[in-house]
């Protein structure tokens, strides 16, 4: 199937193929290499269509088309991992019959048995799809007096694997039934109308209001409402929220590119996750915390785990947090941390960073902490996501949409979340009282300011980004603090740009990376402060040298008023004066824009870059 999909799925009065389109668009940025709706048609008939590409392909099928007319329907955009991006292989996927449809997100592990199993018993397969098998196990499920609702809890409890299902049969007419495993659905709950979405970007132009349905669940949406039950067939429960954000987030605001427009929102993501944390005696608070005080005060040991910028923002958190607790953290990426068989306890606490709240491999990190009787705090931009709902305590991040695949205001934010994090655990522990708390949060709070200034110094950036964009290779060097904003810089360059692009350790160089400089290579530094961390300001001046006098093009981020860089760099980006442990809010954006103004100029899409998705949900 697909690891990232788009869902959405809809029963009303309105033409159930114009809502389907309509969040689809809206469910672009999450990336697909196909698109198909379905649609019970007011003669009784389901009817599908489908396309390989992009979604105007499909629109174009439409189009010349007979015309698909009913209010009930779904849509589907895939990207493929089982079977290629072809017509063939997109969805929806249909029975044999040709009158029950299925969308899917996810993977089923167990396809090939099932596979094997339903052509032995006489079934035609017509894709190299593993959703295919899910139809046609529901044709064979499906009695007309239970119903569909029923067919799908049969067929899911057979299902090995992460799933989203979306079903509806020509026989039910007014009803679409989802079931989801370790992969997002949310219900939208309108005026006559009832929708269903992998996010709430598929239906916030018709509702607010949503409900978050839970891990092994079963949904039957129709006009009237929905209802809700587990796998077992029993009623279960729901979490009903209201989106706070509204259509006009989803778009552009005005800019050519969601990433100009999220670049910019830095400061107010950075602002609302600070927002209300600090209480009278100096303590933060999480928004859902079920570790006592007692409980965090066993802790001896902490991990923090994520993947691609939430690794980044993990490195970061390290920092700060050993040096407001002196408790020792380890910073894993989430693919790997269950496969090296770490060493977890009932006293080590696992830090979870993740935006979607879905991410498949920091999911299974979480799973396998709990299994090791480890305590697990959730750091997410998605309410009521699976990551939190797993963990013992949650941190939003209340960054809002980001749409654009390369995280940034969502980054920011999870940097500012750590520091909290950090602060919070320094309270309980007694490393820091309630009003050295109060001090470093008062810090904190002055970032936004910091960040939004930082902004308006750019334009030289942008500059700077488009001289340099017919560069094939660019280096990145920092230290302390900087290194990780090295990595994160050249990741931003590779994701945006597809250049070779590499962050190093500065203090590394000798040890081998420095055989790959030549003359004319983009080497960007991150400066420590002259005012701290003792003599690494002189050591990373030292780096310098060595790579400009081997004919490197030193782009030097320097905060005002260090003037000592000025003989070794050949362009010098300023931020301001910042203390350390948050430095890399400041020093992160000029490397942000920098990344997409070198793939802008290069004439490249930097909210969809090729082969990349905003949330990966399946391992």
């Amino acid at each position: 199937m697909d690891r990232v999909c788009g869902i959405v799925g809809y029963v009303g009065p309105q033409q159930a193929l114009d809502v389907c389109l309509e969040g689809l668009r809206r469910l672009e940025y999450r990336g697909y290499d196909s698109a198909g709706v379905a649609v019970v048609c007011a003669d009784g008939t389901l009817r599908t269509a489908r396309r390989a590409g992009e979604l105007r392909n499909l629109e174009k099928l439409l189009a010349d088309s007979e015309p698909l007319e009913g209010t009930t329907g779904m849509g589907h955009t895939r990207w493929a991992t089982h079977g290629g991006p072809t017509d063939g292989n997109a969805h929806p996927h249909t029975d044999c019959q040709g009158v029950l449809a299925v969308v899917h997100n996810g993977i089923i592990e167990n396809h090939v048995a099932l596979r094997a199993e339903l052509e032995a018993a006489g079934h035609e397969l017509a894709s190299a799809t593993d959703t295919e098998v899910v139809a046609h196990l529901l044709e064979d499920a499906y009695d007309p007096v239970t119903g569909l609702a029923a067919a799908l809890t049969v067929v899911v409890n057979r299902l090995e694997g992460a799933f989203t299902l979306l079903v509806t049969h020509a026989g039910e007419p007014g009803l679409v039934v989802g079931g989801r495993r370790s992969s997002p659905l949310v219900i939208g709950v309108g005026r006559g109308e009832t929708f269903l979405g992998s996010d709430v970007a598929a239906f916030i132009g018709h509702t607010r209001d949503a409900v978050e349905l839970g891990q092994d669940q079963v949904v039957e949406v129709r006009r009237t409402g929905y209802r809700v039950t587990g796998f077992d067939g029993l009623p279960a429960e729901t979490l009903p929220f209201h989106v706070d954000w509204d259509l006009a987030a989803a778009e552009k605001g005005g800019h050519d590119y969601f990433m100009q427009k999220e670049i910019l929102e830095q400061p107010t993501a950075i602002e609302d996750t600070l927002r209300g944390r600090l209480t009278a005696d100096g303590r933060i608070t999480l928004d859902e915390e079920r570790l006592s005080d007692d409980d965090l005060r066993e802790i001896d040991k902490v991990f923090v785990v994520g993947c691609g910028s939430t690794y980044h923002a993990g490195l970061l958190a390290k920092y700060a947090i050993e040096h407001w607790t002196r408790i020792p953290v380890e910073v894993e990426m989430a693919s790997e941390f269950r496969y090296r068989d770490p060493v977890l306890d009932r006293n080590t606490l696992v830090v979870a960073i993740s935006q979607s709240g879905e991410t498949a491999d920091t999911l299974e990190a979480v799973r396998h902490a709990k299994t090791q009787k480890a305590r697990v705090l959730a750091i997410s931009n998605t309410n009521g996501s699976q990551i939190p709902r797993e963990s013992d305590a949650v941190l939003y991040t209340r960054a809002g949409l980001e749409v654009c695949v390369a995280s940034t205001k969502c980054l920011l934010a999870q940097i500012t979340a750590t520091s909290l994090l950090g602060l919070a655990l320094a309270r309980v522990l007694g490393t820091k009282d309630g009003e050295e708390v109060a001090r470093e949060y008062d810090t904190l709070e002055a970032m936004p300011g910091l960040v939004a200034e930082t902004l308006t110094r750019m334009g030289p950036v942008a500059d700077l980004a488009r001289e340099l964009s017919p560069s094939p290779t660019v280096l990145f060097l920092g230290r302390h603090v900087g290194y990780p904003v090295a990595l994160e810089g050249a990741l931003k360059l590779k994701e945006l740009a597809y250049v070779h692009a590499e962050g190093f350790p500065a203090g590394e160089l000798k040890h081998g990376p420095i055989a790959l400089i030549e003359q004319g290579v983009p080497v960007v530094v991150v400066m420590p402060s002259p005012r701290s961390r003792g003599v690494l300001h002189q050591k990373v001046l030292s780096n310098i040298a060595e790579v400009r006098a081997r004919g490197a093009r030193t782009i030097v981020v320097a905060e005002d008023g260090d003037d000592a860089v000025l003989p070794y760099a050949e362009h010098v980006i300023r931020v301001p004066q910042t203390p350390t442990l948050y430095s890399a809010l400041v020093t992160t954006v000029p490397l942000q824009v920098l990344a997409m103004e070198f793939a802008l100029a290069r004439g490249l899409d930097v909210d969809k870059p090729r082969n990349l998705a905003k949330s990966v949900t399946v391992e």
